[in-house]
Parts: C-alpha cells; structure tokens; sequence
C-alpha cells in the first residue's frame, strides 16, 4: 500500500489515505461503510499493526463501484502532507562511501571510513510535508544544503534487535531530505545544523515493505530546478538498512513511527566545486525509486 496523509479540496484535514495510481481512498470512510474500524491517522494506523493493513487491503481489494461518496478523491485534488509526525528522526552520517571523501575534503570530517554508523537527531518539529517550504533563514546561514535519504518507517518496537530480526520491525519506506544549515555546526555537533525547523522534508508517502522487495537497491536522484545533482542506488551504503536498525536498536528503543534517515549519497553541494548552496526561490526534487518525488521550494525567512 501506498499511505499518505491528506487534506481534501472540502472536508476535514489531515485523513489518512491509500494512493492507488491517480486517486486517494480515505481509508476511515471506506472502513465505516463496510462497519469496520481503521484509525484516521497514519501514526495510529502503524501502531494498530498487521490488523490494520490486513483491513485496509481488503477494503481497497473490493468492488470499486461500491465507495460512499466523498470517500475518493483524485490525486490532483487534494494537498499532501508528511505523512506522519515521528517521535524520533534518526539520521546516519556518512553512510555512502563517496560521500565520506567529499565530506573529508569539503566539511573537515574524518577521510577514513568510519567503523561504526555516525548518528544525530532531527527533532519532530523539523519535519515538513511535500510542497511545503524549506525556511532560508539568511542570518542564520549562508551554506543551506540537501542530502536525499531513503527513510526507513518503524513498525515495531525495537529493542536490541539482531540484523536478522531486523527487517521484522520495518512498516515501509519513504523520503526524507537532510537539509543542513553547513555553517551552523557548532564544535562539531549538528543538531542545530540539520534539526532546525522545515529541516526534514518527509514524504511524499510511506510506501509498506511488501511493496519494495529489496530496499537495498533502489535508484535515488536529487535534483535542484531540474538540474541532477545526485543520482546512486542504496546498494551503495556502507551501513545496511538490517545493520543501522540493529546498531541504533543496541542501546535506543525504536518505536513505531520512528524514522531512520539511511544517510545521502555524494552529491551535496558542500562537495561541488565551487560550492553551491540552496538560496530562496530555488526547488528541490528528492526522487526514490518505488517511493515517488519529495518536492520542496526555497522560500526567504528573515
């Protein structure tokens, strides 16, 4: 299933949708017409588990032709948003090896491999939604940045998890954009960096795992008014979705609704030469394969 969070042209905001091509099918409506019960949110769907989806995906497998009204909505005709609001945005530093050398020669950071994930926070309020605006706050920085990551969605608490037991605990996948303010780190620390708000681009669905057979080989591309600047496959990660959850889950309890930002590709404008940095009036594309096109426009906020 493909799960998106959505305001429709009239109606209530923030519904819970399944995408099926060009439609959106509010997924509470269509329960209530079969006088089954789904949650109207996608945080609360996820920690519903399987019930849920098994629900969901048998109301969208029946007859089409037997929808209440208002229920479906055309793609075009309504506003997404993130898809939900995560108690923890976990993001991986330096996971892809040729983002390592340019980060050594641009950022100061270590030109070796590192031996373990590199790991820092994104707060909630970070977090935007698809077509919302990414905030250019030009007295705090002049190095505004883009990393596009496959978001890796929890779905079941995850405490000290083998890799093994690892991909059990995955809800499904989605795109977040690490934006980064390159000049605000402080001591080395990134948090006001990477955590300030409209920082983490989210979107624009959570695609469930059934639907991505092997996430560890999906084509990512970003793209800065149409112009690629990064373009990998996630097979090239020097950390594995299975090893990220289980190093994170050793000592940091996962919840459902966690999630792990899988590290960028090179690419960054840090590393261009000359640098090149996100300025107002700019948009962004961050495009996962399976996952669909995360697009954000720069906008002035001072």
């Amino acid at each position: 299933m493909r799960l998106v969070t959505y305001t429709p042209a009239t109606g209530p905001a923030d519904r819970l949708g399944a995408q099926v091509d060009d439609l959106v099918h509010d997924l509470a409506a269509l329960a209530r017409h079969a006088g089954a019960e789904l949650p109207g949110d996608l945080l609360s769907f996820v920690r519903a588990g399987g019930a849920a989806r098994e629900t969901a995906a048998r109301l969208l497998a029946g007859d089409p032709t037997d929808r209440p009204a208002g229920s479906v909505h055309r793609l075009e005709d309504v506003t997404l948003h993130a898809p939900l609001r995560p108690g923890k945005v976990i993001g991986v530093g330096l996971n892809y090896v040729e983002h390592v050398a340019e980060s050594s020669r641009s950022l100061d950071t270590d030109k070796e491999l590192p031996p373990r994930p590199v790991l820092f926070s994104k707060p909630a309020t970070a977090v935007t939604g698809p077509g919302q605006p990414i905030l250019h706050n030009g007295d705090l920085t002049a190095q505004l940045d883009w990393e596009c990551e496959l978001a890796v969605v929890i779905g079941r608490t995850a405490f000290r998890v083998t890799e093994e037991e690892a991909y059990d605990h995955i809800f499904g996948y989605s795109i977040v954009n690490d934006i980064s303010a390159r000049d605000q780190r402080r001591s080395g620390q990134w948090f006001f960096s990477k955590g300030q708000d409209s920082y983490a681009p989210f979107g624009p669905a959570v695609v469930t795992a059934d639907e991505v057979p092997d996430p560890m080989a999906l084509d990512l591309e970003l793209r800065v008014n149409g112009v690629t600047k990064q373009k990998s496959n996630t097979r090239h990660m020097l950390f594995p979705i299975a090893r990220l959850i289980a190093d994170i889950s050793s000592g940091v309890t996962l919840e459902p609704g966690d999630v792990i930002a899988t590290g960028s590709p090179s690419g960054v404008g840090a590393g261009m030469v000359p640098p090149e940095f996100l300025v107002p009036g700019d948009t962004v594309e961050a495009t996962v394969e399976l996952i669909g096109t995360l697009s954000n426009p720069v906008v002035d906020a001072r």
